[in-house]
């Protein structure tokens, strides 16, 4: 295997504070300063992450520890590393560029040191408020980093490079290098890095979760396990509780850590009122990526014209409540949010063992302004196994027996919430739960008010319904009530039964596990 080289012989910009990257942005015009002092930028036609253009080294590492598929897509050492050397050529044929050091994991017995070669200022950026920063200057490359080189303008030929597009994302562990080519959507920096961590924690065993993390006034921290759109990053955004991170985190025998050192929040639809945490984050250093400004610059979190997936990152610094160490000990409670288009799931309910394996192998929510290419707009379902599918290299069962694992030796409890609708189903009849409603399902959740709540069973999903909760109409929690009549919550319901059982199928889990699943409605 022939040697990497991440020199870059242009003119390098190292480890520029974000006010400086800001001003290279603008100097360079890649974007503009928004009425609330955060940079404004487009993304072209990729408004974000291309799966298809995602790919992996098969070497001897990879070989028989990665879940190959239409996800995980193999190539070749050596069309790695053909494109790379491409990339940097290019990427020396420019004036300048800029590089920076930076570190992912907060727990630094499990956390990687990482370089990041940009080609645009605000990636650059985007990197300083994602990754987490080094505490003290870098001064050489240390043992183990990785490299992440990304280089947008550089446009890939699939005839000529091996690829399936104009753009590629590609992994090679052997290197430890990451190449992000003919895209603007800084996202796929971070979720790269997010699939090496999902990788190589499971040998050391810790559970990458795609996941929002937050903690008590008590210290008792919860996992908010969820799909874009769900909520994820909103409900863990919450006033009364310590952030420690919206996204990414790793679940050791010893507690919690944050991969990440900023929120990448979406921005459609957002609200002071309902939204305040984030609302108040985006403001200077933070990158906002395809969000609409009207005439005098401020944005317009409703306008979705470019995309529905309008994001904005800023560093966890933005929050004011927060845990310092961007980590905690072992959860208390998780939280799978599905966002539920059905409108037949209770607005929660409390799982076994073995339904939670069930339910974080199915991973079913839907797509609500989709993260991908290419993706339709509107709503459909979507079964993400592990609750992120994208981003997990190693088989599914490798990740439901960590958590299995970690539930047993924690104790936490585990509650499947529906932050979808409710009363029907989208598009015909239904209301999405409002945040206000889910805040005080959540709520109840981590502060343990339904530990010892009084339950009962929602036929079919098997599911453990609480009776009462404060603050929630008593008629929401148990979903056959809010439908006009039973007739057609039951037809909806068998409906996504069917689908679950029939996703289902493609794993091979215990007699436990699989009984744990909903049933035919009779």
């Amino acid at each position: 295997m022939s040697a990497l080289d991440t020199t870059v012989s242009t003119k390098l910009y190292t480890d520029l504070s974000a006010q400086a990257l800001i001003d290279h942005a603008l100097a360079r015009k890649e974007g503009v300063l928004a009425a609330n002092k955060a940079l404004s930028v487009t993304t072209g036609k990729r408004t974000g992450r291309s799966p298809k253009d995602r790919f992996i080294v098969r070497d001897a590492i990879t070989d028989t520890a990665v879940a190959w598929n239409t996800v995980n897509q193999p190539t070749s050492s050596e069309t790695f590393m053909n494109l790379w050397q491409k990339a940097r050529a290019y990427l020396d044929s420019r004036d300048d560029a800029f590089v920076s050091h930076y570190h992912v994991g907060a727990d630094q017995r499990y956390g990687l040191p990482v370089k990041v070669i940009t080609e645009l200022a605000w990636h650059q950026l985007f990197a300083l408020n994602l990754f987490i920063r080094a505490e003290t200057p870098i001064a050489a490359d240390p043992a183990g980093q990785w490299t992440l080189l990304c280089v947008p303008s550089f446009k890939t030929e699939p005839s000529r490079d091996g690829v399936n597009s104009d753009a590629a994302v590609m992994l090679d562990f052997s290197r430890k290098a990451i190449l992000v080519v003919g895209t603007l959507y800084a996202g796929e920096m971070k979720k790269a890095m997010f699939s090496v961590l999902n990788f190589i924690l499971p040998e050391k065993g810790v559970l990458p979760m795609h996941c929002a993390a937050n903690v008590g006034r008590d210290g008792s921290s919860a996992l908010f396990f969820g799909l874009s759109g769900t909520g994820k990053t909103t409900l863990s955004a919450d006033p009364e509780r310590y952030l420690i991170g919206d996204d990414e985190h790793g679940w050791s025998e010893e507690g919690i850590f944050n991969f990440e050192g900023g929120c990448y929040a979406k921005c459609i639809d957002l609200s002071k009122e309902c939204e305040p945490v984030i609302w108040d984050a985006i403001r200077e250093t933070a990158v906002m990526e395809n969000v609409v400004l009207d005439e005098t610059g401020q944005p317009d979190y409703h306008d979705c014209h470019l995309t529905e997936n309008t994001r904005a990152a800023y560093p966890r610094e933005h929050i004011p409540l927060r845990v310092p160490a961007n980590q905690a000990k072992l959860p208390h409670a998780v939280l799978f949010l599905s966002c539920d288009l059905y409108g037949v799931l209770p607005p929660v309910a409390r799982l076994t063992r073995e339904q939670a394996a069930w339910y974080f192998l199915s991973g079913y929510t839907a797509l609500v302004g989709s993260t991908e290419v290419g993706s339709s707009k509107g709503i459909t379902e979507t079964f993400s196994t592990c609750f992120g599918a994208p981003f997990f290299p190693r088989p599914a069962h490798v990740y439901a027996d960590l958590l299995l694992k970690h539930l047993d030796h924690s104790g936490a409890s585990v509650y499947l919430v529906n932050t979808g609708w409710t009363g029907g189903r989208h598009g015909e009849g239904g209301t999405r739960f409002s945040i206000p409603t889910t805040r005080a399902v959540v709520s109840a959740v981590v502060n343990g008010d339904l530990h010892d709540a009084t339950y009962e069973t929602l036929p079919g999903f098997n599911l453990a319904i609480p009776t009462a909760i404060h603050g929630v109409d008593s008629k929401k929690l148990d979903p056959r009530k809010t439908w006009v009549s039973e007739t057609p919550y039951t037809d909806c319901a068998q409906q996504l039964i069917s689908k679950f059982i029939e996703n289902f199928k493609k794993f091979t889990v215990s007699e436990a596990i699989h009984a744990a699943g909903p049933v035919a409605l009779k």
